[in-house]
């Protein structure tokens, strides 16, 4: 099953680049402006240790929750006021990062998604970076594959809750975000060749109203980003005091 993002709005096609990184930075689901306080902090820390060549953002860089197709808190911004404080987070996530290759997704891509339902043309769009007033080196893709020194890995927001199943339909190491729950590394072998799958978690702030409908599920998001450094993957935990703020450390 594929990701529900904007397909009439965003040619759907998989951009590959054959450069060969040796260190690829992976952000998940920030869902700003609800990201937790200290996820810009702990990104900027990460870059400081890996300086990394390359930054995949896995999508849902927004939540857009005021504008969602499920119901939203009248506690919560409006819709302007939502957008106006989670575009002050990525202007700051851009002073970090210049230049950024993100995902099409189902949070992130709302905008899209709703021009669509309401039939909107794309004519009468800007381009997505100019909605958000990020330069244009913030590109977003469907999909997007990148080299590595031990084969090619393809990203995604979101294809199946079993990252093994794209895995293994792609014939590549595999990174996948959009399970805020599920923050693992999976490993898969042929007689040919070795493979990963990589689910990273998310960078949200968990106690906010904007995730009260999570509250009731057992399992707890996983706050974590993740490093592909010469096509080995790690993911890198987000390590929270008890009062709910990050302990400042890179553990990896």
């Amino acid at each position: 099953m594929t990701t529900t993002c904007s397909r009439t709005y965003v040619e759907h096609k998989q951009y590959i680049n054959m450069k060969s990184y040796k260190k690829i930075f992976v952000i998940s689901d920030l869902h700003a402006p609800y990201s937790h306080p200290d996820s810009l902090d702990f990104i900027s820390k990460i870059k400081k240790k890996y300086s990394p060549d390359c930054v995949v953002n896995m999508g849902d860089e927004l939540d857009f929750s005021a504008s969602s197709y499920h119901e939203s808190s009248t506690e919560l911004y409006n819709p302007s006021k939502e957008l106006e404080e989670g575009k002050k987070i990525l202007k700051k996530l851009e002073k970090i990062f210049p230049s950024m290759h993100l995902l099409n997704s189902n949070h992130g891509s709302m905008a899209f998604r709703k021009a669509n339902t309401a039939g909107i043309a794309k004519s009468l769009l800007k381009p997505y970076h100019e909605m958000l007033e990020v330069s244009n080196k913030w590109t977003w893709h469907d999909t997007l594959t990148l080299n590595t020194p031990l084969g090619n890995v393809y990203f995604v927001h979101q294809q199946s809750s079993n990252v093994l199943q794209v895995c293994a339909a792609v014939s590549m190491n595999v990174v996948q975000a959009h399970y805020h729950t599920k923050a693992c590394i999976h490993y898969t072998s042929s007689p040919e060749k070795l493979m990963w799958a990589m689910n990273v978690g998310c960078l949200i702030d968990k106690n906010h109203l904007a995730f009260k409908y999570s509250r009731v599920i057992v399992k707890r998001p996983i706050l974590s980003c993740a490093v592909v450094t010469m096509g080995i993957p790690k993911l890198i935990p987000m390590v929270l005091k008890r009062n709910g703020r990050w302990d400042g450390k890179v553990h990896l």
